[in-house]
C-alpha cells in the first residue's frame, strides 16, 4: 500500500487527532467537532483574559521581580490561550486548504502546532519552577552561590526551544494536505519512528514532569515542616517574627505551585492515556466523544492556572480585588461611615 493511500485509509473512523495518532483532522468541522471548536475557542478567550489580568496583577504588586518564572509561566499560558483563539477561529472559518497556503495553514493552524508549542513550553517551565523551588528550599546555600539570574533566563529560553523542536519542527515533515483534508503528524517514513516520537512525548512531558513534581515537592514539604518546627521552638524564646513571616510567604508560593502542578497532572492524564492507547494500537481506535472530552479537559488547564494564582498568591489577590467595582464601593462606604 502506498504512503498516501494508507493515510487516506485511516480517515474512515471520522475522528480528529491533534496530538497525532491513528486518526486525522478534517478542515471542515461537523457535528460534535463543531461544538468542540466553539468550546476551545471560549476556553481561549477566558484563558487570555484571565492570564492577562494575573500578569497585570503580578506587575502592579511588584511580584514580577521576585517570581520571574511564575510570570513566565503566565506569559506562556497567555500565548497559548491567544493562539487557541486564532487557531480555532481559523478552523471555524472553514478555509479551503489548497496550494502552499493550504499546506502552511495545515501545518501551523489545523494541526494545533502553535498551541502545542505553548503547551509543551508550559510543562517544561513548570518543571523548571519546581526545580528552582527545590534548590532554594532544600539546598539554599548551593542555590545562592550557583543559581544566578542568567541561569534562570537560559532555562526559560530552553523551554521555548525544546518545545519548538518537539512540536513545530516535527509537524512540517510529517504533515500534508490531500484532497483538501489536513493530515498533521501522519506522514512518517516508518511506523517505528512515529511510535518512538509519540512515546517520547508521553514519557518526557508527562511521566518525567510528574516525577519531578512528586520528588521535589515532597522534599520541599519535609524541609518546610522541619523549619516550622524549629521556628516554633524558637518562638518561645522571643525569636524574631520576620523569619516566621518569610516561611509563611515561602509556604504560600509552594502551595500555589503544588496546586498548579496537580492541576496539570489531572487535566492531561485522560488525554495522555487515550494518546498512548492510539499510539500502541496497530489499528485505528474509534473513541467517539471520549476524544473530545479528554482534549477539552486538557485545554481547560490553560484557563485554570490564573484562577489558582489569583486565589493563592496574596499580593495578586489583593490587586485583583481592588479591580472589582463593588468591592471598591464597599470599602469607600466603610471609610465614609
Amino acid at each position: 500500500m502506498t504512503q498516501e493511500s494508507s493515510i487516506v485509509a485511516m480517515t474512515t473512523t471520522g475522528m480528529t487527532q491533534i496530538t497525532g495518532g491513528n486518526t486525522t483532522i478534517s478542515s471542515s468541522p461537523r457535528g460534535i467537532e463543531f461544538y468542540f471548536h466553539i468550546a476551545v475557542l471560549m476556553i481561549g478567550v477566558v484563558g487570555t483574559a484571565a492570564n492577562g489580568l494575573v500578569l497585570y496583577a503580578l506587575v502592579v504588586s511588584k511580584q514580577h521581580k521576585k517570581h520571574v518564572l511564575i510570570v513566565h509561566q503566565n506569559a506562556i499560558d497567555l500565548f497559548t490561550s491567544f493562539f487557541m483563539i486564532v487557531t480555532y477561529t481559523t478552523k471555524l472559518c472553514n478555509v479551503p486548504l489548497t496550494g502552499s497556503v493550504g499546506y502552511w495553514l495545515c501545518a501551523m493552524m489545523f494541526s494545533d502546532s502553535i498551541c502545542w508549542w505553548g503547551t509543551v513550553a508550559s510543562a517544561i517551565n513548570l518543571a523548571i519552577i519546581t526545580v528552582e523551588r527545590y534548590l532554594k528550599v532544600v539546598h539554599p546555600v548551593w542555590s545562592k552561590n550557583k543559581l544566578k539570574n542568567w541561569t534562570i533566563y537560559l532555562a526559560m529560553v530552553a523551554a521555548w526551544i525544546i518545545a519548538f523542536m518537539n512540536c513545530i519542527a516535527v509537524v512540517f515533515p510529517t504533515s500534508g494536505v490531500i484532497d483538501g483534508v489536513c493530515y498533521p503528524y501522519m506522514i512518517w517514513n516508518n511506523k517505528a519512528a512515529r511510535m518512538f516520537y509519540f512515546i517520547w512525548n508521553f514519557v518526557s512531558f508527562y511521566v518525567v514532569i510528574i516525577f519531578i513534581f512528586v520528588f521535589c515537592y515532597w522534599r520541599i514539604i519535609v524541609v518546610i515542616r522541619r523549619q516550622a518546627r524549629v521556628m516554633a521552638s524558637h518562638a518561645a524564646h522571643g525569636s524574631s517574627a520576620a523569619q516566621n513571616h518569610m516561611i509563611e510567604i515561602q509556604s504560600s508560593v509552594i502551595k500555589t505551585m503544588i496546586f498548579v502542578s496537580a492541576c496539570y497532572a489531572i487535566s492531561w492524564l485522560p488525554n495522555y492515556i487515550q494518546f498512548l492507547m492510539e499510539t500502541l494500537s496497530s489499528n485505528p481506535i474509534d473513541l467517539g466523544n471520549v476524544y473530545y472530552a479528554t482534549l477539552l479537559l486538557a485545554y481547560s488547564y490553560m484557563c485554570t492556572n490564573p484562577f489558582i494564582y489569583a486565589t493563592k498568591l496574596d499580593p495578586v489577590r489583593q490587586v485583583l480585588l481592588r479591580l472589582i467595582p463593588c468591592k471598591t464601593f464597599e470599602q469607600a462606604a466603610g471609610n465614609v461611615a
